[in-house]
């Protein structure tokens, strides 16, 4: 691969972001907060996405939202993703994040698959009323642009096979001045099942002129490779991939300049790192809370390694560093400290797959028509602070 072109993202009055490689960490639910970004972002350049947050959660002052947006001091390029239904909503949440959060880049996401969300007309199904989409990404884009904060979009293919959207949304992100679009390659019938639609990308690359970012089925260094170079898009998102692998953005970053690497840590090497998890976890939530909070990394960190099913457990209860290191040292004299990684977990699927929809939720008359702008989806947005796309 000959060596990728920084990401930069641009407002439409100049306002600049660069990433040192085309690398993004997408948000997740109860992830990437500051503490699984500090791991990630440690191992190489890039952008590196705090858990999505409701527009609506942030103007009303929620306080689950307000502690999902902290950041360490260390995070130089602060970004954010929101979601909101209401486009003055939305403006405000974006001018919050930008004047009390000093977020640098902000996200809209268009893609939720959640039922309890597209339920009510949010999520993946809000880019089927274009004209609404319209106003709340316009809207977004001007208020980023007040303070020289770009401003992109991510989406996803359309409802289902035969109510597809992301040609609608790439013109209007394009169109009101959005930085860059980044398109999760399924529809929201499909959620996270099958294999992403790589094809559907490179379209997406020949019909914008502003950046594209490729997301979905990118387990390693090597998937990205082969995306870029497959659809030309100008960088990529990781999700699922990084689970339990923080290193992976180190064999990104390598890849991104042409080296082909691929990290293999040791069970010992491992342990370090969960250690260095829970060490960050702590200083941001405190210590019982932060190691509440990585319980559910533990899985995804030993998925493959021998571990037996009673120490499985207790690792998903810890609750003191004591016990923790007390588990970590049983766990390493149990298969030894260098116990290799195990290569055939490479390239397979983490954290969530499961089957298509059945039916995509959502509200009566919904395909009716494309406008939108009449309607009130404030329900669509309450109480989903983190949800991802």
């Amino acid at each position: 691969m000959i060596p990728a072109e920084p990401l930069v993202l641009r407002s439409p009055s100049g306002g600049r972001v660069e990433a040192g490689t085309p690398v993004v960490l997408a948000p997740m639910a109860g992830v990437t907060n500051a503490a699984f970004r500090t791991l990630c972002r440690e191992q190489g350049a890039g952008l590196y996405l705090c858990e999505m947050i409701t527009s609506r959660g942030l103007v009303c002052g929620d306080r689950r939202t307000d502690a999902m947006l902290t950041f360490f001091d260390e995070e130089r390029i602060r970004s954010v993703q929101t979601y909101g239904t209401n486009p003055p909503v939305v403006a405000r949440a974006v001018e919050l994040l930008c004047t009390r959060h000093g977020a640098a880049h902000v996200d809209l996401n268009l893609g939720c698959p959640v039922p309890k969300v597209t339920r009510k007309g949010g999520g993946g199904v809000l880019p089927w009323k274009t004209g609404l989409v319209r106003e709340i990404i316009t809207a977004a884009v001007r208020a980023g642009d007040r303070h020289g904060v770009p401003v992109t979009v991510k989406t996803r293919i359309g409802i289902d096979e035969g109510h597809t959207t992301w040609r609608d949304i790439a013109d209007i992100a394009q169109e009101a001045g959005a930085a860059a679009i980044c398109l999760h390659a399924r529809t929201v019938e499909e959620a996270y099942s099958g294999h992403a639609h790589w094809d559907v990308i490179a379209e997406l690359v020949d019909r914008v002129d502003i950046p594209v970012l490729g997301n979905g089925d990118i387990w390693e260094a090597s998937d990205a490779v082969s995306m870029m170079e497959r659809t030309g898009c100008a960088g990529v998102e990781i999700g699922r991939g990084c689970l339990g692998r923080p290193w992976l953005f180190a064999d990104l970053s390598a890849a991104m300049t042409g080296v082909e690497r691929l990290t293999l840590p040791t069970l010992g090497e491992i342990c370090r790192v969960v250690r260095r998890h829970g060490e960050l976890l702590a200083r941001q939530m405190g210590g019982r809370s932060g190691l509440t909070d990585l319980r559910k990394h533990m899985a995804w960190y030993f998925k493959g390694f021998p571990v037996g099913g009673e120490l499985r457990h207790a690792l998903g209860m810890i609750d003191s560093f004591e016990r923790l290191d007390e588990l970590l040292a049983s766990l390493i004299d149990e298969a030894g400290v260098d116990c290799p990684y195990p290569v055939r977990e490479l390239g397979r699927p983490r954290g969530r797959q499961g089957s298509a929809r059945r039916r995509v939720a959502m509200p009566t008359g919904w395909l009716d028509d494309r406008d939108g702008r009449d309607l009130d989806l404030s329900d669509a947005e309450l109480g989903y602070s983190g949800r991802i796309a």
